[in-house]
This record gives C-alpha cells, sequence and structure tokens, in this order.
C-alpha cells in the first residue's frame, strides 16, 4: 500500500501538525505502508492563489503512483488534495484537527459566536467566512473517511452536516518529555501559559486578572511563552495595568527552555476558549506540573476536574481566581493533581496512534 501525505507543515516547520506527518512518514513504513510527503512547504514561496494550483497540480502527479491521498487540513490542502484525488479516482482520508473558518473569522473578519454555534450556522457571515466554513464541508463530504483527534472535533465535524458514521476519534500521540529538573517548592508564585497569541487563548483576560490576583499573593508572577497577532495587544494590556514587572511576554522559546520554564512555575494555566485537543496541556502532563484550565473543546478529555487538575467554566474570571487560591494556599494538593495528570500521558503512544491510522487508511481502500 503506498499513502501520500497531503501536509501544510513539515520539519523544519513546527508544531503538532508537523510532528505528526513526520511520525507517519517515519512508522508506516515498519507496518507496511509505503508513505511520500508532499509539504505545502514546497510552493509557499509562490504568490497567493498560484501556490494553491501548483500544489494542485503536484498532488495530481506524485497521487497517480499511491493508492491513498491522505490531506491534514480541510482547506489550504485538504481542497486541492481532494480534487486532485476526485480526478485520479482514488480514495481520500482527511485530518480535522480544528475549524480554519472559524479561527480566520474571529482573527480577521470579527466572527463573535463560539465554535459550537459557528458550526452549525449556515450563512449570516461575512462572505469570506461562508466561503470557507462552504470548503471546508465539500472536502470533508469528498473524503472517504475523517480523522479527528478528539471527540469535541467528531461533534464540530458532525454539525457540518458529515456522517457520524466516517468520522473516528485517534487521539494525537505524545510520548513524553524527560527531565531531570525539579519544580521548585516554597518560592514565588509563577503562573505560566503558553501558546499562540490569538483571542482565543484567554491570554488578555488572564493579564486583566492579575491586579486582582497580586492583591492577595504580591509576589505573583505571570509567564505567557509564544508569539501571535494578539502580542502588540498584549503589551498594551501590560502597559495599561502596570504590569511590566509581573508579567512576561517571553515569545516563542526553543522546546528545551520551554520545558525549563514550565517545570519552574507554580501552575500552568489554558485559559482558552477553543481547544480540539491540546498538544501543550500534553507536554504539561508530562512534566508534572498542576493545571487549571478551562472545560471546552477536547481538555475533558485529557484532564478530569479536581483528579489530573482544574477544570473552570470558559470566562468565569472568579472561578479562575479560586482555583489559584486553593493550589496557592495548599487547599488542594496540586502535586497530586499532576501526578495523576502524568499518569495520563502514557495512554497517548505513538504504536496506538499509528496502529488506528492504519487501519483506516486500509478500510478506506476498501469502500465503493
Amino acid at each position: 500500500m503506498k499513502v501520500l501525505i497531503a501536509t501544510g507543515l513539515y520539519p523544519p516547520d513546527i508544531g503538532g501538525p508537523a510532528t505528526y506527518a513526520k511520525t507517519l512518514h517515519e512508522i508506516l513504513p515498519k507496518k507496511g505502508i509505503e508513505a511520500e510527503v508532499l509539504s505545502f512547504g514546497e510552493v509557499r514561496h509562490l504568490p497567493k492563489i498560484v501556490r494553491h494550483f501548483a500544489y494542485f497540480f503536484k498532488t495530481l502527479r506524485r497521487g497517480a503512483h499511491v493508492d491513498v491521498i491522505f490531506a491534514q487540513d480541510p482547506v489550504s490542502v485538504g481542497l486541492p488534495a481532494m480534487l486532485a484525488a476526485k480526478l485520479l479516482r482514488k480514495p481520500f482520508v482527511l485530518k480535522v484537527v480544528g475549524d480554519y473558518a472559524w479561527e480566520q473569522g474571529v482573527q480577521r473578519f470579527g466572527v463573535v459566536d463560539p465554535l459550537d454555534e459557528f458550526s452549525g450556522v449556515r450563512d449570516h457571515y461575512p462572505r469570506p467566512v461562508q466561503l470557507l466554513k462552504d470548503i471546508e464541508r465539500m472536502v470533508a463530504e469528498g473524503a472517504r473517511a475523517i480523522i479527528v483527534p478528539s471527540r469535541y472535533l467528531k461533534k464540530i465535524v458532525t454539525n457540518w452536516r458529515i456522517e457520524e458514521e466516517k468520522i473516528s476519534v485517534v487521539y494525537n500521540a505524545f510520548e513524553g518529555v524527560h527531565s531531570n529538573l525539579q519544580s521548585p517548592h516554597g518560592q514565588r508564585r509563577t503562573i505560566m501559559s503558553a501558546g499562540r497569541l490569538v483571542p482565543w487563548k484567554g491570554f488578555a483576560e488572564l493579564i486583566e486578572l492579575m491586579p486582582r490576583i497580586r492583591a492577595d499573593y504580591p509576589n505573583a508572577h505571570l509567564t505567557i511563552a509564544g508569539d501571535g497577532p494578539d502580542r502588540a495587544r498584549l503589551e498594551a494590556l501590560i502597559e495599561k495595568h502596570d504590569l511590566s514587572g509581573s508579567v512576561e511576554l517571553l515569545g516563542s522559546l526553543p522546546q528545551k527552555e520551554l520545558h525549563k520554564r514550565i517545570i519552574a512555575s507554580s501552575v500552568f494555566v489554558l485559559n482558552t476558549s477553543y481547544e480540539g485537543l491540546s498538544h501543550q496541556l500534553l507536554e504539561v502532563m508530562a512534566l508534572g506540573v498542576s493545571i487549571v484550565t478551562t472545560n471546552v473543546g477536547g481538555n475533558p478529555e485529557l484532564i478530569i476536574d479536581h483528579v489530573s487538575g482544574l477544570l473552570i467554566e470558559q470566562g468565569d474570571s472568579d472561578a479562575l481566581v479560586a482555583a489559584l487560591h486553593e493550589l496557592f494556599d495548599g487547599t488542594i494538593d496540586g502535586a497530586l493533581l499532576a501526578k495523576k495528570a502524568h499518569e495520563k500521558v502514557s495512554e497517548f503512544s505513538t504504536e496506538r496512534m499509528v496502529d488506528e491510522t492504519v487501519e483506516i487508511l486500509h478500510a478506506s481502500t476498501k469502500k465503493i
């Protein structure tokens, strides 16, 4: 069996999708499947629109020699890959890790609806957003099988009016993090967060809570790792609230440095309003640091409230402050929460992920 992996990112690109594509590329041959990768990076240097046509023709040429075309998103590589698969009469399998239309709508077109609502609404968004929604649905309809990394995202794709039977949940792999560093105790209370600086990650709300947190814990310090379009807005909030000495934006960090920062923190907070299945949370769980996060998206599939972390309602600032109080004051044993979370990580093995993916790829070639 031969598979063409159509991916938007591939090392040296960074991020979960790049790591996922590389993992499949390396391990599928051990399962008897020949894998070829077509990265969007091969055409990214071309002008917009032109690059998508170029990618389509590359997919058409390379797809002629494989049994299955497996696309890693429903828009940038998904649309050209789906069209190529149709022309070649090849099985097309799709992986969906988020809703690109919603992300672009929030960042660029003033969309304020939560994803759960947005994914089911049909026709009242700006034309560019509606076009992206239509593309996502069309590509998903054209797939023989769809892989999602969480039960939450299965619900979202079902909201696109895609039949539930062809959507399979395959949790992403995470082999853990090894470090000799130990989390410090009894030092200043450091709140750590990390992620792309975009509105739905909730960094602005976290910064605005810091005066309230510092009123009770004057030595509290917030550190945020990551970069993105919201950086200038977050810097303005820090200046507005005179928090330059207690809130630090680190920018993007090498993985090793990020891990050191996380381990040195008192608690990791992911104050997000949208998450498919957070690779960042899996990292923190493996590093053995207590977690406070929102009960949105795939987060409850990773964290059990008051067992392996603390889950709060998204947007409930009082609940977030109360959770930090419980951890800082020792009302809740953060070390025990972290231990239970660390045990959970063992479920996310590469072997399991690849075996389940191989089963779906084989099945896709047998469907009429």
